[in-house]
């Protein structure tokens, strides 16, 4: 089976991005050498696993946390950057599938993580570039209402009054590409520089007395009263073991696995674009848009289109990824034909099923939270919070997270992939019709 931590990435080295271009990020931390004692070892130094260091930590627990590669190497360091509302899933689809009662639980819960990520950057000093806004754009009037619909509900049912709903006009004088329809404006959402902010939630845990090393991948789990993480040069024993690896936990831990699959999605960012920057947007947000292989775009610091589209679900990338990009970048901004792609860089994240994270206890003192599905800046450094909590003995938000139904996906690792390309493939051509 093909290695995902190297089968695309230099070991110990952050993917040639315009994210890693435009931070300083630390000298490389040593690795796990020997044996060691620790109340919580963390297996991934991602969100989740450095937000439910900080948090142990700021507690008093003595915290080891292993990462493969380096802080931040993984979905955390080079995703789109989005600080979306709620879940993944919309609200009203939520209550259908789980009752009133626990959608509500997880809407708030969505509000507690955009509320963590704010808290954290200005307690921290994390120089982020954290923004308000996401727009979410239509390719046709029935999507348009449907959104209208979903901000109206959420405004009667939970008080959320954030959303400015968009018709044709207004969502074109926001985003002038001809392949919208409008759509809204989510004032309550945001958008940061997504490596910077997992380098500062680093930093922020060893602040805290976690101790963070680099260069370690776990190979192996040892559960028990006292659960043991192994490394290729040394070991973990803790009282508890939090795993934050999300799509690179393959072979760690097979009952995540079943549930959790990891695929590849794909940024690109266009030379600087100066006054033409107005030919993309009009104001400071970020977008994301309603195909179901969702492109997602927002202009950086410097004006530079960032643009996200294209996934596989093969474990290479492909050879040419602003290619693969530009393609739908292009049917977005066509006018942006002769703009030059200065940046092209792939990513894995974790999907599951339903859309919707994967909590669980996978052992006595083993805790999981990953299977983001592309909704991983707030819920992820909210999960992380959640296991510190339920390590602590506080478990009700955990819990409610724990509860929601997460299926195996069906012929478990080896037949996930190939079905998800057939379904895969019925989607791509939906959107090509339009239907």
């Amino acid at each position: 089976m093909t290695d995902l931590l190297t089968a695309n990435d230099r070991p110990g080295a952050y993917p040639e991005s315009w994210y890693a271009a435009t931070v300083e990020a630390p000298p490389p931390r040593p690795a796990l050498s020997g044996e060691t004692r620790a109340d919580v070892c963390v297996v991934g130094a991602g969100y989740t696993g450095l937000s439910a260091a900080l948090h142990l930590a700021e507690r008093g627990f003595d915290v080891v946390v292993l990462e493969a590669s380096r802080a931040g190497f993984g979905a955390s360091g080079r995703n789109g950057g989005q600080l979306g509302s709620g879940q993944r899933v919309g609200q009203r689809e939520l209550e259908a599938r789980l009752g009133q009662a626990h959608a509500g639980r997880l809407w708030r819960l969505g509000e507690e993580a955009k509320a963590l990520v704010r808290d954290l950057v200005a307690r921290h000093g994390i120089d982020c570039a954290l923004r308000p806004g996401v727009a979410h754009l239509c390719y046709t009037d029935a999507e348009r209402a449907e959104i209208h619909a979903e901000a109206a509900h959420l405004a009667e049912r939970y008080g959320y009054e954030e959303i400015e709903t968009l018709d044709r006009a207004a969502g074109h004088a926001l985003c002038p590409s001809p392949a919208y329809r409008g759509g809204a404006l989510d004032h309550g959402a945001g958008h940061l520089h997504p490596l910077a902010f997992a380098l500062g939630l680093a930093r922020a845990a060893e602040g805290a007395g976690a101790r963070l090393f680099e260069r370690s991948r776990a190979v192996e789990l040892i559960e028990g009263p006292a659960p043991e993480v192994r490394t290729e040069a040394g070991r973990v024993r803790a009282d508890h073991v939090i795993l934050a690896g999300n799509g690179y936990l393959e072979g760690l831990a097979p009952r995540v696995a079943e549930r959790v699959m990891p695929i590849n999605n794909f940024v690109a960012a266009t030379e600087p674009l100066g006054a033409r920057a107005a030919e993309v947007l009009t104001r400071d947000v970020a977008v994301a848009d309603t195909k179901f292989v969702v492109n997602y775009f927002r202009l950086s610091g410097d004006g530079r289109l960032l643009f996200g589209g294209g996934e596989t679900y093969g474990y290479r990338f492909p050879a040419d990824i602003a290619g693969l990009v530009r393609r739908p970048m292009l049917k977005v901004f066509p006018h942006l034909e002769d703009v030059a792609i200065d940046y092209a860089w792939g990513g894995t994240l974790a999907i599951t099923l339903r859309r919707l994270p994967y909590l669980a206890r996978v052992g006595p003192r083993v805790l999981s939270a990953s299977g983001y599905s592309g909704h991983g800046v707030g819920l992820a450094t909210l999960s992380g919070r959640l296991m510190a909590e339920a390590v602590a003995g506080e478990t009700e938000g955990f819990d409610t997270m724990a509860a929601v139904p997460t299926p195996a996906f069906p012929g478990g690792p080896r037949l996930r992939t190939p079905l998800l390309v057939l379904a895969m493939s019925w989607y791509a051509l939906r959107d090509r019709l339009g239907l």
